[in-house]
């Protein structure tokens, strides 16, 4: 199936689903190769679906065979999902100190944007680095110049990196709007850089979205540093420790600490309505944890 025929494809299924303007879905798995992942997210109706491109806890990979790219682009209910997206491995430290980690993590990010690119992915979600006790200011720099070098190493690669807000755990970065805001201002090309944001990291890194009201103020703060302009995915988890808390550990939607009004505002404001939106909540092979937290968010979706 050629590129056109599959963007034909997903526009007919956005007009057969009356529910695709949620995008919504969740984080799936590889396992058993990458067009499995997109089988998993349609049995459980997913609009939306997040993956990583190879094995998530291991550096690099054989480059991905022909047949790979193929098999995943041409599968059957590829155009049923209106967007799938990757996420970076968690090894991945741009702000690394170690020479070796360090540039181990400018090669598997330049890769893994490549194999992303491969897949037709618009962007890939990244956590900014963790600066392990350099400094906050030195390691931003640091994260600057490394997305810079992994640019220069895949110019032509189509596929964008989304900086994910982080918990602020241990010496993360991106638990402040102002890091990711510092970062967009300063790498070569801005154009290349968008931002993924996680309910239950904005939570435990001090923003207070546990109401309607809070939710409201936190996001007017995240259009005046850094532009709603640059949202291109919301994972959507609640968040077993308290608010400020700075540790990063994800619950089912309504069972932690957030609550569900902020739920209740992200699935009904018309500014998310084409912003794709996954969990990455714990669950089982069986996804049974990711049918019921994704039935109760589409019960919020539904207005009056």
């Amino acid at each position: 199936m050629k590129k056109t025929q599959r963007v034909a494809s997903r526009s007919q299924a956005a007009i057969r689903n009356p529910r695709s303007e949620l995008l919504l879905g969740a984080h799936m798995s590889i396992r058993g190769g990458l067009s499995m992942a997109i089988e998993r997210a349609r049995s459980i109706r997913c609009t939306a679906m997040q993956m990583f491109v190879k094995n998530n806890m291991q550096w690099f990979a054989c480059p991905l065979r022909r047949e790979e790219i193929r098999a995943f682009l041409d599968h059957v209910q590829r155009g049923e999902l209106l967007s799938v997206f990757g996420h970076a491995n968690y090894l991945i430290n741009l702000a690394a100190t170690n020479p070796q980690f360090h540039a181990n993590s400018i090669r598997a990010l330049s890769e893994e944007l490549t194999r992303a690119d491969q897949l037709e992915l618009p962007f890939l979600v990244l956590h900014p680095g963790a600066h392990l006790g350099a400094g906050e200011e030195p390691a931003l720099e640091k994260i600057i110049a490394s997305i810079n070098e992994v640019f220069r190493k895949v110019p032509d690669v189509k596929t964008k990196i989304a900086l994910e807000t982080t918990a602020g755990q241990g010496s993360c970065i991106g638990h402040r709007f102002e890091h990711l805001a510092f970062i967009l201002a300063n790498v070569h090309e801005p154009e290349r850089v968008w931002v993924c944001l996680d309910t239950a990291h904005l939570f435990a890194a001090g923003y207070d979205i546990s109401n309607e009201h809070s939710t409201r103020k936190t996001l007017r703060e995240f259009d005046r540093l850094i532009g709603r302009n640059r949202l291109v995915a919301v994972h959507l988890n609640d968040s077993k420790p308290a608010c400020g808390s700075r540790v990063d550990r994800h619950e089912h939607i309504g069972k932690g600490r957030i609550g569900l009004d902020a739920f209740r505002f992200i699935m009904r404001d018309r500014r998310f309505r084409k912003i794709p939106k996954v969990l990455e909540t714990p669950k089982g092979k069986d996804l049974r944890e990711d049918v019921m937290n994704l039935k109760t968010l589409r019960r919020l979706a539904e207005v009056g």
